[in-house]
């Protein structure tokens, strides 16, 4: 408000800013009045209160105090019609005035969406251009996206004492707008505790693309593996197709298909192979795979126990015989079967005699081979020497009497 001053005997006003639909208050005081009257008048000039009598006949306009120093009326459902220069006559000689300008605020329309058809195309080009009307002074347009304010193309078209304001946004859609809300914000200096708003939701359709995910990383024989076929597309596809190497999956009571998802209750190798999950709507068809290599599972070897060290028995007293043996057996029961044999011991000794007898081998070996093809004779002299074998026999030195003196050695 601003406050309009005259020295001496002079109305005192205020101005005045209203939002259309709403009351204004016109107040006229004189600090030093004697008993002079008040009026109110409008912008036309017509009187509307002359003291406390009515002058004008419209019911938004109300008497609310009369006196010698005041004079209040009030103007209900303002609208932007009473805006103008209010005239408070003091009548003095001369009169003496004072003029309150009010202002009246056009309250900006609730906005509206336009451009905007329903189902959307992956790939399709949109404008949205978003109005509101009505707005005195001219209102402020902002977009949102999820929240997120974007910059529109805005224009303002002056309509008799009110604007009409548009702004548009210029969208080459895809899947990821699929669900993605677009809001129209109307800010004005009317809407001190709110705001204007609209909202679109997009709803984009588009061809489906398929992903697998699994349960465990690595599967192994025996262990417990779950596909899961996520599909995204809009219409979404539904059901989804399994195959195995591009055939039917196996009918086995171990492998579940139930509705995206495929389950192995216990793996095998049996199962190794390409796994494919194959999603369709109407705009398209699309697949994923899995290469399902199942491992061995490892081994696993129990730890050897070393045998307990004998203990002594717990007492104080004198070990007896019985005490004694239990202590050096290790507290064994001598009726129990043996253990396993001890194949490390087995394996020793077969290595000991094998060794044994390849020295023996070699040593009997290097003894024959020394004293082969020796061996000593006694010929009879003089054999040489004789012109046949009798002449031989006789002239020898040893005769037959020494026959048996002849002695050969073979080994």
């Amino acid at each position: 408000f601003s406050t309009v001053r005259a020295q001496g005997q002079f109305p005192i006003v205020q101005n005045m800013t209203v939002t259309e639909g709403g009351i204004a208050n016109l107040t006229c005081r004189v600090e030093h009045n004697d008993n002079t009257s008040l009026q109110w008048s409008n912008p036309a000039q017509q009187t509307l209160f002359f003291g406390d009598k009515k002058a004008l006949r419209d019911n938004r306009i109300e008497l609310v105090r009369a006196t010698s120093q005041e004079l209040t009326i009030s103007i209900s459902e303002v609208t932007l019609a009473d805006e103008g220069m209010y005239t408070c006559s003091l009548f003095t000689m001369p009169v003496k005035t004072a003029k309150a300008f009010l202002t009246v605020l056009g309250v900006p329309k609730k906005p509206e969406i336009n451009g905007l058809t329903k189902p959307l195309l992956e790939g399709d080009q949109i404008t949205l251009t978003c109005v509101t009307s009505g707005s005195k002074p001219a209102a402020d347009v902002r977009w949102f996206k999820n929240e997120k304010e974007i910059k529109g193309a805005k224009e303002v078209n002056a309509s008799g004492k009110t604007f009409t304001v548009k702004s548009s946004l210029q969208l080459l859609v895809n899947r990821h707008d699929d669900g993605v809300a677009y809001t129209c914000r109307v800010d004005h200096v009317s809407l001190t505790a709110t705001h204007e708003e609209t909202t679109q939701v997009l709803e984009v359709h588009y061809a489906p693309y398929v992903e697998i995910k699994h349960s465990i990383p690595a599967p192994l024989e025996g262990q417990y593996l779950k596909l899961e076929c996520v599909p995204h597309g809009n219409p979404s596809p539904d059901p989804v197709l399994w195959t195995k190497d591009g055939g039917e999956l196996p009918d086995l009571d171990r492998v579940i298909v139930e509705g995206r998802e495929l389950t192995f209750m216990s793996l095998n190798k049996t199962d190794n192979g390409t796994y494919r999950c194959e999603a369709t709507n109407h705009l398209g068809t699309s697949h994923a795979e899995y290469k399902l290599v199942v491992k061995d599972a490892p081994t696993t070897s129990s730890p050897s126990t070393a045998s307990p060290a004998p203990t002594l028995p717990d007492n104080t007293g004198p070990l007896d015989s019985k005490d004694l043996n239990s202590a050096v057996t290790g507290n064994r029961d001598p009726n129990a079967l043996p253990g396993p044999p001890d194949h490390a011991l087995i394996g020793g000794i077969v290595a000991v005699v094998v060794f044994a007898t390849l020295c023996l081998i070699i040593v009997l070996g290097r003894y024959l081979a020394r004293h082969k093809g020796t061996y000593l004779t006694n010929e009879a002299k003089g054999a040489d020497d004789a012109p046949d074998a009798d002449t031989a026999i006789i002239n020898a030195d040893g005769n037959h009497a020494h026959a048996e003196e002849k002695k050969e050695y073979f080994i």
